[in-house]
């Protein structure tokens, strides 16, 4: 009603919110600035509706996606409060995302739309710039970018920028902890196999890989392989190899390309036994759980190497533990397998360095899921970072030299029950004090 005929246009056309400083930005046939409601409507003398913007909220226009990254291409200085454009940076991010969802055709379709316009508007200018982050994005032009992702795409290893934020909450949280020194007292024989083969059991089952207790130590320590479930236990099995091995528990990598090759190796040994799972593959196709949507094939490699920086400047094994773990699982660059492969990885974290290794007993399922769900949902990793050091406290506090006195204990504690029965996890009795 105060702007009547106008367009809604630079940066709120691409924010669709008012800015930090509660301006909103239109273009009309004079510039003009009314305050209202606790917002500040600044209004900037320039064209009218052109092709391509949209009536909106009545007497309004919205500018159309073109013109607004035009407009945000312009020079702009903040003058106590926000600038009116969003700037170079922040159309590169969003032009790297056109092209991410709509391929090739879109973000050419857009500068042709964009061209059609800007003589009209005097935007020559920002159609040149335009037209090369375009060109660079499509790598048929050498103009430099300055958008991270924009510049991760034109390099061949685009990645997914929703991640990051959740990648930074973790990094940030354990790099301002310290972590007590939970040294692994069951390193030798036959400890260290027995504590591994609960790794491997606990691991599968919480993932839907249920065998009574019993069979799954004849399916590990006789070979007793059920006909009736022969993927199943090689599921179990294979875990088994993996975390019972000393050698490979030791490995860690030190370079992206070492990561890759680890993963996609220890994912084909876990799934050897499902072709149809590609094992050793990263995925072909975009997959979920629920609601949440995980990195999308195109981006799983760029987005695996962004945390990976991050990884590295982590020292202590439990910290490593959890952010690897958990840019696996976020990640999840599997058609199956991700859960599983990310706490083999976690595991070799601590294992590598002297520490107790994490176990996820099946009662635990839902403070484990509910952790890392809050990690993703809200980037608040406190919960995660609790439960994972809790379980680690637990298991620090058991003897496996005896297999089946460690199952009697871990029974003891509720560990192979299932959420679903109203009981939880009970510590022994020295921690319970503590």
């Amino acid at each position: 009603m105060l702007a009547p005929g106008t367009v809604v246009s630079h940066r709120t056309a691409v924010e669709n919110r008012p800015s930090p400083d509660g301006s909103v930005y239109v273009t009309g046939a004079y510039p003009r600035r009314v305050i209202v409601a606790g917002l500040v409507i600044r209004q900037i003398e320039g064209a009218g509706p052109v092709e391509g913007d949209l009536p909106f909220m009545g007497s309004l226009f919205l500018a159309s996606r073109p013109r607004a990254f035009l407009e945000n291409l312009l020079p702009s200085r903040r003058r106590g409060g926000a600038a009116r454009t969003v700037g170079r940076d922040d159309v590169e991010r969003r032009l790297t995302e056109v092209l991410l969802v709509g391929g090739e055709e879109a973000i050419n379709r857009l500068r042709d739309e964009a061209r059609a316009v800007a003589p009209g508007m005097g935007l020559e200018e920002p159609m040149r710039i335009l037209d090369g982050i375009g060109g660079a994005l499509l790598r048929s032009r050498s103009v430099p970018l300055t958008a991270p992702t924009a510049r991760a795409y034109a390099a061949g290893e685009p990645y997914d920028p929703q991640r990051l934020p959740r990648f930074n909450a973790l990094f940030d949280a354990l790099r301002s902890h310290s972590f007590p020194e939970r040294r692994d007292r069951g390193a030798e024989s036959p400890a260290f196999e027995n504590a591994a083969f609960f790794d491997a059991y606990f691991s599968n089952y919480i993932e839907g890989t249920e065998f009574p207790v019993e069979q799954a130590i004849r399916i590990v320590f006789a070979g007793e392989i059920p006909t009736s479930r022969p993927a199943d236990a090689h599921d179990v099995l294979g875990t088994y190899r993996l975390v019972g091995s000393r050698e490979e528990m030791s490995r860690r990598p030190g370079r992206f390309e070492e990561l890759e090759r680890m993963l996609k190796r220890r994912h084909a040994a876990i799934m050897e036994g499902r072709p149809e799972m590609l094992p050793g593959q990263f995925k072909e196709e975009p997959n979920q759980a629920g609601a949440t949507l995980f990195v999308d094939p195109t981006l799983v490699r760029g987005t695996l190497r962004q945390g990976f920086e991050m990884y590295r400047g982590l020292s202590e094994p439990f910290a490593r533990a959890l952010f690897m773990m958990f840019l696996v699982a976020e990640v999840h660059p599997f058609k199956d397998g991700n859960g599983r492969i990310a706490r083999v990885m976690m595991n070799a974290e601590l294992v590598s360095g002297g520490q107790t290794r994490i176990l996820i007993p099946s009662v635990y399922r839902n403070e484990y899921i509910g952790g890392l769900k809050r990690l993703t949902n809200s980037e608040d990793p406190d919960a995660l970072i609790r439960v994972m050091a809790h379980a680690q406290t637990i298991v620090s506090r058991i003897d496996f030299t005896d297999l089946d006195a460690a199952r009697r204990v871990l029974a003891s504690l509720n560990a192979f029950r299932d959420p679903a029965d109203g009981v939880k996890l009970q510590a022994p009795p020295d921690i319970a004090r503590g």
